[in-house]
């Protein structure tokens, strides 16, 4: 049977695309797409980029995702070493018959002491109580830091607020991970970064982000980083500089641009970047002395500019990026996996007299 890189090459062959074209419109870097069909996990940052990527790829080939996941994992097993414990050594003739005599008692008494004080005990009304593998269900409190674990269904996370604890409890981690909130149950996907509203007041509360989480499974639980925003976020305060705003006409055309927000005036805005991946970041607000740092997955950097900011990226997917003017949050997702950008967000007027804020992408 062919390997999940020979099937996805050849289903791309059977539609007759070459790696440029299916990267333009899958938005997955040629590198990565190069990386899937030729198996090489070391193109990628972490092992759940490219299953993620790996996922998107087949649909958009129309190969079952599940498929080339599981071929991915057997070959992954098949290449794994052998563990010392697994190797066969010889013993006397004597030695398995008294071993497995012993064994055979052994698993015996543990049954019995398993099924009288486990499997049948029960409640003060007389309803049995049966635990699942994974034992009884645990309960996290969120703190200002980022929280990363391995999650299972009917596991607890509080959510600090204003009026007391949220109780957020995980109710699906088969496929796609799902959180029951006071305003429903809201799902991310695996390799995906998810801000969450769990309170229905419109204000994103939780970034989420799923790094591990099986097709097939829902006893695995899944690997989740949960970072608390809410109060994080920053409202800015200040005031811009309407004489420095540029005109239109004074932006490079060749520049690609994209409008956050337009208004009939100008004013202060703030910039959070919310780090999935490790990455060196610099940035400039405004005329100050730029910012350069190397920030790790779960970490946040705020900015806050009367007219405008300038960013510096080594890997546009390590950050994921909101955008809150004017008490109004905007989602904004700049570059793509791998890619190298600088940006300018800033505020431009236009020739009827308007502002926009808008991104621009430099050379």
């Amino acid at each position: 049977m062919d390997s999940y890189g020979e099937i996805l090459k050849n289903a791309r062959l059977a539609r007759e695309l070459d790696i440029d074209s299916a990267s333009r419109e899958t938005s997955i870097a040629a590198a990565f797409i190069k990386g899937i069909e030729e198996e090489d996990v070391s193109a990628f940052p972490g092992e759940a980029y490219m299953l993620g990527f790996m996922r998107n790829y087949a649909e958009y080939l129309n190969v079952n995702p599940d498929t080339v996941a599981n071929l991915y994992r057997a070959k992954k097993l098949q290449e794994s070493p052998v563990p010392e414990g697994l190797i066969v050594h010889e013993k006397p003739w004597f030695f398995w018959p008294s071993i497995c005599s012993a064994a055979f008692f052994a698993l015996a008494a543990i049954f019995v002491v398993l099924y009288i004080f486990v499997f049948n005990r029960k409640t003060d009304d007389g309803r049995k109580v049966v635990l699942d593998k994974n034992g009884s269900a645990k309960t996290y409190e969120l703190t200002d830091k980022a929280f990363s674990s391995r999650l299972y269904k009917g596991d607890q996370i509080l959510y600090p607020a204003k009026g007391g604890n949220i109780i957020l409890t995980v109710s699906d981690t088969l496929a796609s991970f799902g959180l029951q909130c006071p305003v429903g149950t809201l799902y991310t996907d695996l390799a995906e970064e998810t801000e969450l509203d769990i309170d229905g007041d419109t204000m994103s509360d939780l970034i989420v982000y799923v790094s591990d989480i099986s097709s097939t499974d829902s006893s695995r639980g899944a690997e989740v980083r949960l970072l608390k925003r809410g109060e994080g976020v920053y409202i800015a305060s200040g005031t811009t500089d309407t004489s420095a705003i540029p005109f239109v006409s004074e932006i490079n055309s060749n520049h690609k641009q994209l409008v956050v927000l337009e208004d009939t005036r100008a004013y202060p805005f703030t910039l959070n970047g919310s780090f999935r991946g490790s990455s060196e970041f610099r940035y400039r607000v405004d005329r100050h002395d730029p910012v350069e740092g190397y920030f790790s997955s779960g970490e946040v950097v705020t900015m806050t500019a009367n007219n405008g900011i300038r960013l510096w990226m080594g890997n546009c997917n390590t950050v994921k990026f909101s955008i809150t003017a004017d008490s109004k949050g905007y989602d904004l997702e700049i570059g793509k996996a791998g890619q190298v950008l600088v940006e300018d967000i800033k505020w431009i007027k236009d020739t009827d007299g308007k502002y926009k804020l808008v991104v621009i992408e430099l050379d």
